[in-house]
């Protein structure tokens, strides 16, 4: 039996969840109807739905498929929520009222949560299989079960970095993979053009839209608010809505030009049929619809128009978030937020001919950042000059054997002797990192950074713990407070002061810098032979409304971006700015480029060898790490580099004339 056949024979709907209650009846709904056969359809691996509000996607799609299989083809399934609060809201307004209200549901399925029942919010038995609810901040709910049917919920509103473990998503499919019989659903309102996670699934589906016949001129087309106007009369000038009368909304056919009223509109709808815009696609079904199509009273012309109307007089005043929600939750599409900031292929012209590990002419002061992955360290060198112009001297990430969180995984050892590492200056001089950050926001990691960091003191290089900070609002640096032995936090077990990063100030300065061209104050230069994926991290978030601060705007990733180099160019900034490079006086640079030519004077020249490469994978290299890496000295570190040099003896003149440029 298809699930359209048991909604009609078996599915009641309750007061609870509808303005309707009564036998489901999908005649208002019809493009219901192709969803549930993409649903049922074996060849069909992956169902999409982007949408807008009221348009039937949870109790129609989504509620009669779940609902069918648990009566007739009962299997393990996973529903995947944004948050514990949206299980708690699904529960109360669609799933329990569906089982309350459908006698076959009812009797084979306990929805009170008892010890005897086994049942819990998160979790219903039924016989053959259970229905498991998780929150997409929960990793271990989402990785500790795996089902042929799993489903999501409002994709863009789900974490995109569960607890460093990747996106919930992606991680919620893993769980369906090995079985060949697998069905994976995604449904759910866009957000922000580029940022959207739904949009970019319905993208790689076969993007079937329904095309609606004009009941004058028998042309069809895809229903858009474009085409929707109302009238408007002259010297009215009401507060919000001008000279409009949005009572008077109508649809205007963009073939004929006839109008169409609210009733027009839905007999219209009745005739859709589906189309298929991408057909190479054969094992994902994607479909788009707005709340044009719908005939609820909510979803009358007028309505909408009154609300577009409240929408765009908050925007002519500023405030963007209702032009937002209107153009996600009305129209069912992504806003298209400006938000200034080049390209990548724009900050890929940027790059300059100097070499990777070689320190420009300009650069006196050495920082890096370090950003922390489960199974890789991130890092980015950078060198610090006059008015904080800076140049890249290294971005590239060191692979894990196992884990990060081991504390003897050679990659640690690897950055050791990056960290503690000389770089050659372009006046062939050696200088040392002065100041790092590490990431320690991640709760799986955070263990295995201040042991590090603790482990590392006294070696020269001022080695931070660090942490994003949640304040939209918080200075890029923020001095820690003293050790509180009492305290019963990780940092303080370790005797460690952990400092809180400015991120959102930090990225938007950074951004500010990106733009601008040439030499100077503020300029951030990276090499030609960088590694190719750094343009498109540099550009893999946008400030964009913040969808929690009202009237705020958010730092937030892109759709599938990794921002990895970016969060550790934040992190080397900060650490420069700890370092109150922003503060020094041209007699302090003069001072420290005064040092860089004497270099060769203080007798370590000799002595030291410099970092020309990197082992992205250390298990190249002959790592052997030590039990306490306490114990471990620079020599031991610095043995394992996969090719050095020792630095040319040069004269003082000879210096005085690299440094001018002669």
């Amino acid at each position: 039996m298809s699930s359209l056949e048991w909604a009609r024979k078996f599915r009641v709907l309750s007061p609870k969840q509808t303005a309707r209650p009564g036998k489901y009846k999908d005649k208002p709904t019809p493009w219901v109807k192709y969803w549930l056969e993409a649903l049922d359809d074996p060849k069909i691996r992956k169902v999409v739905c982007l949408k807008s509000a009221q348009s039937a996607w949870t109790d129609g799609g989504l509620g009669n498929y779940i609902l069918r299989r648990v009566h007739l083809d009962p299997c393990p399934m996973v529903l995947l929520f944004p948050k514990e609060k949206t299980i708690r809201k699904y529960r109360d307004q669609k799933f329990d009222p569906s089982i309350e209200a459908s006698p076959a549901l009812r009797e084979i399925v306990d929805i009170t949560t008892s010890r005897s029942s086994g049942n819990r919010l998160d979790y219903v038995n039924f016989p053959g299989g259970f229905l498991s609810f998780v929150a997409s901040n929960a990793p271990d709910n989402i990785k500790s079960q795996s089902a042929p049917v799993v489903a999501v919920e409002e994709p863009d509103d789900c974490s995109d970095d569960v607890r460093g473990q990747g996106d919930s998503v992606s991680l919620l499919e893993q769980r369906a993979k090995s079985y060949g019989n697998r069905k994976v659903i995604l449904g759910g309102t866009p957000t922000i053009e580029g940022h959207s996670r739904i949009k970019k699934e319905y993208s790689r589906s076969n993007q079937t839209v329904f095309m609606v016949p004009c009941h004058e001129c028998g042309e069809s087309h895809v229903l858009s608010w474009e085409y929707v106007d109302c009238k408007k009369e002259k010297g009215r000038n009401h507060e919000i809505y001008g000279d409009h009368l949005p009572e008077t909304a109508y649809y205007t056919c963009p073939h004929c030009g006839s109008t169409w009223s609210d009733k027009d509109k839905n007999q219209n709808v009745q005739k859709l049929y589906p189309v298929i815009t991408n057909p190479d696609v054969k094992d994902v079904a994607g479909f788009y619809i707005n709340e044009l199509y719908s005939p609820f009273d909510g979803s009358r012309l007028g309505v909408l128009m009154a609300r577009y109307l409240e929408a765009n007089h908050l925007l002519e005043q500023g405030d963007e978030t209702e032009m937002i929600s209107f153009i996600n939750n009305t129209c069912g599409e992504a806003y298209a937020y400006k938000d200034g900031n080049p390209d990548a292929e724009t900050i890929r012209k940027k790059a300059e001919p100097y070499p990777e590990l070689q320190i420009p002419a300009g650069g006196l002061m050495l920082t890096m950042g370090v950003d922390v992955q489960p199974d890789r360290l991130a890092v980015i060198i950078r060198a610090w000059g006059r008015g904080e112009e800076s140049w890249l001297v290294y971005w590239g990430e060191i692979k894990a054997k196992t884990s990060v969180t081991d504390i003897n995984d050679p990659c640690w050892y690897e950055l050791d002797r990056i960290l503690f590492g000389w770089y050659q200056h372009e006046t062939l001089q050696p200088l040392k990192i002065k100041a790092s950050g590490i990431d320690s926001g991640d709760g799986n990691t955070n263990d295995a950074v201040y042991n590090y960091v603790r482990s590392r003191r006294n070696r020269g290089v001022n080695l931070m713990a660090i942490k994003g900070s949640n304040n939209l609002e918080a200075p890029i640096v923020t001095t820690p407070k003293k050790i509180d032995l009492s305290s019963t936090s990780k940092a303080s077990r370790y005797g460690l002061q952990v400092w809180m990063v400015g991120v959102e100030l930090g990225k938007t300065l950074m951004a500010g810098r990106l733009k601008l061209e040439g030499s100077g104050p503020g300029r951030m230069h990276f090499y030609s032979e960088v590694r190719a994926d750094y343009p498109d991290q540099m550009t893999g978030e946008s400030l964009i409304p913040s969808r929690t601060y009202r009237n705020k705007k958010k730092w937030s990733p892109k759709a599938g971006a990794h921002i990895e180099a970016w969060d550790a160019e934040n992190y080397a900034m900060h650490a420069s700015r700890v370092e109150r490079i922003h503060l020094k006086k041209p007699a302090d640079w003069d001072a420290m480029e005064a040092k860089l030519m004497q270099a060769d004077l203080l007798g370590s020249a000799d002595d030291i060898e410099l970092i020309t490469q990197i082992n992205i994978d250390p298990l190249s290299s002959e790592i052997d790490p030590v039990e306490n890496e306490a114990e471990a000295a620079p020599a031991k570190v610095t043995a394992v580099a996969a090719k050095t040099v020792k630095p040319k003896k040069r004269s003082l003149a000879d210096i005085g004339r690299a440094m001018s440029g002669g």
